[in-house]
C-alpha cells in the first residue's frame, strides 16, 4: 500500500522527467530452518513514464540482488612436484556473499562498460577492491577465480533475459537462493535504463534469518565468539575421547 500511495503522489506532482519505478519483492524475510533447501524470490514492480502512461517499451530493466559483504582472503593453489600447495594470495575487503543480476536483454546491449562498472550491472563488472596494492592483471585473475567458484555454488548468478515486461508497465524477475545462502540483509536494486543511461533506480530489502536451533547457535557464535570457539574445542576433545574409549572396548 505504501508503494501505491508513493506512486499516486508522484503522479499528482507531475513535471518529473524521469520514469517512475515502484519495486516490490515476494518475501521481505526468508526464514532458514532445519532442512532449508533454498528459496525463490520474485522481484516485480511497475515502470511508468512521468505522465503516468506505460513506459515499458522505452526502457530496459536490470535487477541486482546483493548479499552482505565481508573481507575474503583468496589463495591460489598450484601443483608443484605432484603436490598441491598454496601459492599467491590476496585479500579483498568487500566481497558480497551473494550476487545475482537479471535483465531484459544482454547488459552489453544496454549500457557501455563504464556504466556497467559504476552500477555493478553484471558479474564481469563486480567491484572487488583489494586491501593493498596489486597488479591489475593479478587482481583480474583472482576475481575471475572467485566468480567462477561462487557461480558453481549458485551464489553468483547472471540471467541476461531474466526480466520480463508485460503490458509495457509491469516487470518481474525470479532469482533463486541456494540452501547455502548466508544470513543477513540483502538489497534488491532495480534500474531503469534508456539509451545507455541509468535514468531511475529503486531499492527493496530482504532479510535472511536463521530460526530454531540453528538460529540460537548462530546468534551465540556471533555474540560470544570467544566462548563459542572454546566450546567447539571442548566438544571436539570430548567426542574424540569418547570415540577412543569406544574403539578400545571393541
Amino acid at each position: 500500500m505504501r508503494a501505491l500511495f508513493a506512486l499516486l503522489a508522484l503522479l499528482l506532482l507531475g513535471g518529473a522527467r524521469d520514469p517512475i519505478l515502484v519495486p516490490e519483492v515476494s518475501q521481505h524475510e526468508i526464514q532458514v530452518r532445519q532442512g532449508f533447501t533454498g528459496a525463490e524470490l520474485l522481484l516485480f514492480g511497475a515502470i511508468l513514464s512521468p505522465d503516468g502512461t506505460r513506459a515499458g517499451q522505452d526502457y530496459d530493466i536490470v535487477v541486482v540482488l546483493k548479499g552482505p559483504t565481508s573481507p575474503v582472503v583468496l589463495r591460489e593453489k598450484r601443483k608443484i612436484a605432484g603436490i598441491w600447495i598454496n601459492a599467491a594470495s590476496t585479500e579483498l575487503h568487500s566481497v558480497p556473499a551473494y550476487f545475482a543480476v537479471a535483465s531484459t536483454r544482454p547488459i552489453g546491449n544496454i549500457v557501455d562498460g563504464k556504466t556497467a562498472a559504476i552500477y555493478e550491472l553484471g558479474l564481469p563488472w563486480l567491484q572487488l577492491s583489494p586491501t593493498g596494492a596489486i597488479d591489475p592483471k593479478a587482481l583480474g585473475h583472482f576475481a575471475a577465480g572467485l566468480v567462477d567458484l561462487m557461480s558453481r555454488k549458485g551464489l553468483y548468478q547472471q540471467n541476461e533475459t531474466g526480466v520480463t515486461v508485460s503490458e509495457q508497465v509491469l516487470y518481474q524477475a525470479r532469482i533463486a537462493l541456494p540452501s547455502s545462502v548466508s544470513t543477513g540483509r540483502y538489497t534488491a536494486e532495480t534500474f531503469a535504463i534508456s539509451r545507455g543511461h541509468v535514468v531511475a533506480s529503486a531499492i527493496s530489502q530482504v532479510e535472511v534469518r536463521k530460526l530454531g536451533f540453528e538460529g540460537v547457535i548462530a546468534q551465540f557464535a556471533e555474540t560470544y565468539s570467544f566462548l563459542y570457539g572454546l566450546l567447539a574445542i571442548a566438544i571436539a576433545v570430548v567426542m574424540g575421547w569418547l570415540a577412543g574409549r569406544v574403539f578400545a572396548l571393541v
